[in-house]
């Protein structure tokens, strides 16, 4: 009240409102409008021997906006999902789908079909679009689900695995290329009302429960996007190779950045070290993200795969920080390597290792030592802090007093989609608390020392630790299991489970993999499986610090299963 009578005194707000001509909502769509107003030529997306121009893309993505809107009635608060990997159709996908006011939700693809079907239901999906690659899998997942979404199939000329036949599917799937031609390439787009409005939910892993569905609006994109190409580096007409999954949070909003840009895509569908060696020397590629087992993909390569690069490349890495020899040989190769930190509540990254020019001076040691450290807050981000949870005070910058990490900003979720209580607690005391713990140092770098919810985090992927124990434990030899992250030269983290059998005949290793194998999908299989006593306090409660050390001792020592 006192903040509505100061600003109706103020002299500037008198007789100063806001219209139609002086304020706008932000919306990231605008920027493929411009893109390809003025650079209508220039090329968008290369995908395989496909060239598309700007204006192609422009086109195309308002004939998807047109034919949701004026043939299925989709609008303001209608749910889209598309299944896809990194292919045109996804990145039309991220303006069609907002122009017609929808909400896009994209799906990982490496997900079980209890889980694709439970973010169906909850997302309230009107309409599902999906590779040819993934149909059985939504085949699986839609006998799940209790909605019955409209299914279309994008069939990628590039893909060269197997197809369903349109007759052997439960239901009938349109065609996503025939579903496009009967769109407007004119279509009248609409802006969102307010920039608070959604324009996408992305669900977490479920580490400690269902997955949440992460609602985030048009603002938050549009901010993060141009701060993405601040942060980055990226001039106009950067060149950028799509080897983060444009799933992983709407592909930390680079989708819209390179229209701002006017850059490039290079789409790829599978992350193989090949094909990016020849995009790196065919296309000229300026920028590409991934998680460390990128880099390793890339370094291991044979040498007859790999090209010399004429200048150097920016890759943004996530997750575990890479180890010292691969920054070194990334270095070799032609790469600068910066360190980035976010969450699917933060838009993707929030927090960048912004490097200074006199460490280069430094040993490899010592580099590797600050490029271990998370960063300091991303250019759109308000504030991040370090704060003890409970008091909510800023703990030393000691590099050594643990606390957790905290944002506030408008690239933070608008919050939690039909979860008023994880919404409330997310934001208790006015800032979003990650559930990640970290130390800051006197220069306010971050560096994160443990996850308070267990997440393992294996070649870029979040891992739930619950998850893997639910599933042993419905195993009927299985009394207690505990699993904590495993160091991995490759993986940077891979699952390490520790069990206490009941009373009865001996059980292998092998054939807990295999149970595992029937419950689980792949990339989260537990590397080891221990047989002991799990360590535990007076009252009771699993000690995984202990188990922490442990694994990390195993890390060191050959499998001999």
């Amino acid at each position: 009240m006192a903040r509505s009578l100061e600003m109706a005194q103020n002299p500037y707000n008198q007789d100063l409102d806001r219209n139609p001509a002086n304020y706008q909502p932000l919306t990231p769509l605008g920027f493929l409008q411009r893109a390809a107003e003025t650079f209508p030529n220039h090329t968008a997306i290369i995908h395989g021997d496909s060239i598309i121009s700007y204006e192609a893309f422009y086109a195309r993505a308002r004939q998807l906006g047109s034919v949701l809107a004026q043939d299925y009635n989709l609008s303001r608060g209608h749910t889209v999902s598309v299944m896809l990997a990194n292919t045109p159709a996804m990145l039309e996908a991220h303006y069609g789908i907002p122009m017609c006011g929808g909400v896009i939700h994209c799906i990982n693809t490496r997900l079980d079909a209890a889980i694709i079907a439970y973010q169906i239901d909850h997302a309230e999906s009107q309409l599902v679009i999906v590779d040819a690659e993934f149909m059985p899998l939504m085949q699986d997942a839609l006998a799940l689900a209790t909605r019955d979404p409209i299914l279309v199939c994008y069939d990628d000329a590039v893909y060269e695995g197997p197809r369903v036949p349109n007759e052997a599917l439960s239901k009938q799937a349109l065609d996503y290329e025939a579903l496009i031609a009967c769109g407007d390439p004119h279509f009248a787009w609409v802006m969102p009302e307010d920039e608070w409005d959604a324009i996408s939910i992305g669900y977490t892993s479920g580490t400690t429960g269902k997955p949440k569905g992460v609602v985030s609006h048009h603002r938050g994109a549009y901010l993060l996007a141009q701060g993405n190409a601040l942060i980055g580096n990226m001039d106009k007409h950067a060149v950028y190779l799509w080897t983060l999954p444009m799933f992983h949070c709407n592909g930390w909003c680079f989708p819209w950045t390179l229209s701002a840009i006017i850059g490039t895509h290079i789409c790829l569908r599978q992350v193989r070290a090949a094909p990016i060696w020849q995009a790196l020397a065919n296309h000229k590629v300026t920028h590409l993200c991934g998680a460390p087992i990128v880099m390793s993909l890339m370094i291991e390569a044979p040498e007859s795969e790999k090209h010399q690069l004429p200048k150097p490349v920016q890759f943004f890495t996530a997750a575990a920080p890479p180890p010292e020899t691969l920054l070194q040989e990334m270095g070799r190769a032609g790469f600068l390597v910066t360190h980035l930190y976010g969450l699917t509540e933060t838009y993707g990254p929030a927090v960048v290792n912004e490097w200074h020019e006199e460490w280069y001076a430094l040993s490899p040691t010592e580099q590797a030592t600050l490029k271990a450290r998370q960063g300091v807050r991303y250019l759109p981000l308000e504030d991040l802090q370090v704060l003890h949870p409970e008091t909510m005070t800023p703990v030393p910058r000691d590099g050594t007093t643990i606390g957790e990490v905290m944002f506030r900003g408008n690239v933070v979720m608008k919050g939690y989609f039909k979860n008023k209580k994880a919404t409330r607690e997310a934001f208790e005391g006015g800032w979003f608390h990650s559930g990640d713990l970290a130390v800051i140092y006197p220069d306010g770098y971050i560096q994160l020392k443990d996850r308070s919810k267990d997440i393992i985090i294996s070649g870029g992927e979040n891992i739930s630790s619950i998850e893997i124990e639910e599933a042993l434990y419905k195993h009927d030899r299985v009394a207690v299991v505990a699993v904590v992250a495993m160091p991995h030269p490759k993986w940077g983290e891979t699952p390490c489970a520790f069990v206490e059998l009941t009373s009865g005949p001996d059980i292998s290793e092998a054939e807990l993999h295999s149970w595992c194998r029937d419950h689980l999908a792949g990339f989260k299989m537990p590397a080891r499986i221990c047989f002991q006593e799990i360590p535990r306090t007076s009252t009771g409660k699993i000690q995984k610090f202990a188990l922490r050390d442990i694994a990390r001792a195993l890390a060191d020592m050959p499998d001999e299963s």
